[in-house]
């Protein structure tokens, strides 16, 4: 009896309140496909007196449970806080919208005044939005302060419809005398782009309240980056801006930078994986320079900076107090710009706050017109079609340091970045690599197979891995057009001449050894190797 008593004692504190105030059912692991399988906690959020916070996240909810739920919520006025992250895995992409419309609408039913609304990786698409669109417009969200949204695929549709609601409940509110002062906004991993993010720009530049924003790895370009920059200027009291893993170059990072010079509240700057480029660290490191004085970290991390311009950013954290830290990794700076870096560094008294210089490129062997050339291809603004993303992933932290994806090893490859995509690695370029188009599949190709290394079997497995699920899925699709992938290949290589202008690659020896194995794979069609063959033994 007392290990009954004990168990029951623990599966309660388990589930119930955690703070006041708060009910938790939080990584339960449980499935609740119907309104009988809720029954419990339908029961114990009625019985619940003075309900402000519901954990749900951590467990899979189906439209009848989520309509249960919302039926019990409908008279909790007093309720603040929706912990509703990853509650839909295994769902249909159908079932989520309706189980959120209900939510929403208990809700506004109840007269709540939500403080946080987190529904971050539930993956729920463009369609996920228009399911909470009503109650990001109506009195319930008049009084957020935190959304989070991380992970949630929501396309360049799903931002543009997120925007128009922040846009509205601001509007609405305004008029009636209390403004949305909506303070932190998390919506990483989500492929805004550079329509989501600047529909989104415009709603944060209306509403001039934010703390904390957080959009990284969104697939957006300088257009997207200068449209931030500019709402973030309004937005004085912020203290962390993160945009890791987009694509700033040049002109991006002027244009951040001039924002950055307005801000006075910035203590967290995250632009690793941002491709700023020196001269976009150099217009940065002025602007830390001329102010941010509660400056706390700099993150410029794989950036293709130089050694010159990482010796300014290290000058411009001179007499910044609060500095913990300063990360410049990734970077082209070559062992001499790496033992000068320490050494400014060291000068300053600042030497153990420079974070680790172990993944550095090395010197850059590209001349200035190369680069000034892959800028142009890097700024060339995206019409890629809209995708919905069904593959629910795990998102990290936002401050947390997280490895390269896929995107950014394509962007810079090096086997480092390969072996840290992990295991999942050749599911992740599947996930990224167009195999509709038969250039940038060339492309992935020659890039993947460019860090092919014989010698290391760690590196080679990897590389002939990651191209054999591109080739095969690509090869299995009826549209996929080989000759056109092959084609495009040999220009590449600079075997034969294109009417575009297409800029051959340097062929290193990983291409043909990559090559070689590729044409004995079955899936491989004998009548290209035939082509390949007559242009290779030119």
């Amino acid at each position: 009896m007392a290990t009954d008593a004990v168990a029951q004692l623990a599966d309660s504190l388990a589930k119930t309140q955690v703070t006041e105030g708060e009910l938790s059912y939080k990584g339960q692991g449980r499935k609740f496909d119907n309104a009988q399988s809720v029954e419990e906690m339908v029961k114990e959020i009625q019985e619940f007196k003075g309900l402000q916070a519901l954990r749900l996240e951590g467990n899979t909810y189906g439209v009848e449970a989520a309509q249960a739920i919302a039926k019990a919520l409908e008279t909790k006025s007093e309720f603040k806080y929706c912990y509703w992250s990853d509650m839909f895995t295994g769902r249909l992409r159908s079932e989520i919208p309706p189980a959120l419309n209900s939510l929403g609408a208990a809700l506004m039913t109840a007269g709540a005044r939500l403080t946080v609304l987190d529904l971050s990786d539930n993956a729920f698409g463009p369609d996920g939005v228009k399911g909470i669109e009503k109650l990001l417009k109506s009195t319930a969200c008049h009084t957020l302060q935190e959304l989070r949204l991380n992970n949630c695929g929501m396309g360049i549709g799903g931002g543009k419809i997120l925007a128009a609601a922040l846009t509205e409940c601001y509007k609405q509110s305004s008029a009636q005398g209390t403004p949305l002062g909506l303070k932190v906004f998390i919506a990483g991993r989500n492929r805004l782009e550079n329509d989501g993010a600047t529909a989104l720009a415009q709603a944060f530049q209306l509403m001039g309240s934010l703390e904390e924003v957080h959009v990284p790895q969104n697939g957006i370009n300088h257009p997207g980056v200068t449209a931030l920059a500019t709402a973030m200027q309004h937005n004085p009291q912020l203290r962390v801006l993160n945009l890791n893993d987009n694509t700033f170059t040049k002109k991006g990072a002027i244009a951040m930078a001039q924002a950055l010079k307005h801000l006075r509240s910035v203590q967290v700057i995250n632009f690793g994986d941002c491709l700023v480029r020196s001269e976009g660290a150099i217009a940065i490191a002025e602007a830390v320079t001329e102010g941010l004085p509660i400056l706390k970290e700099l993150n410029l991390s794989f950036g293709e900076i130089t050694g010159e311009a990482a010796l300014l950013v290290a000058q411009s954290v001179e007499g910044k107090a609060t500095l913990e830290k300063l990360d410049l990794n990734g970077n082209c700076l070559g062992e001499e710009g790496c033992d000068a870096l320490r050494e400014v560094m060291d000068g300053l008294n600042m030497g153990d706050l420079l974070g680790s210089l172990s993944d550095d490129e090395g010197e850059p062997e590209d001349d200035d017109e190369d680069d000034e050339e892959e800028e142009d291809d890097y700024e060339e603004d995206d019409d890629v079609e809209e995708e919905d993303s069904s593959v629910n992933q795990v998102s990290s932290p936002p401050s947390v340091p997280r490895p390269p994806d896929a995107a950014s090893f394509l962007c810079f490859p090096s086997p480092d970045k390969l072996l840290k995509l992990g295991t999942k690695r050749a599911l992740l370029f599947e996930q990224q690599v167009d195999v509709a188009d038969a250039g940038k599949t060339a492309e992935a190709f020659l890039k993947i197979s460019s860090v092919y290394n014989e010698e290391d079997e760690d590196v080679k497995s990897a590389v002939l891995d990651s191209i054999d699920a591109i080739l095969r899925k690509a090869f299995a699709s009826p549209s996929f057009q080989g000759y056109n992938f092959v084609s495009s290949l040999l220009v590449m290589l600079g075997l034969l001449k294109s009417e575009d202008k297409v800029k051959p690659v340097r062929v290193v020896p990983g291409h043909l050894q990559a090559l070689e194995y590729v044409v004995r794979q079955d899936y491989f069609p004998q009548d290209h190797i035939a082509v390949l063959e007559a242009f290779m033994s030119r």
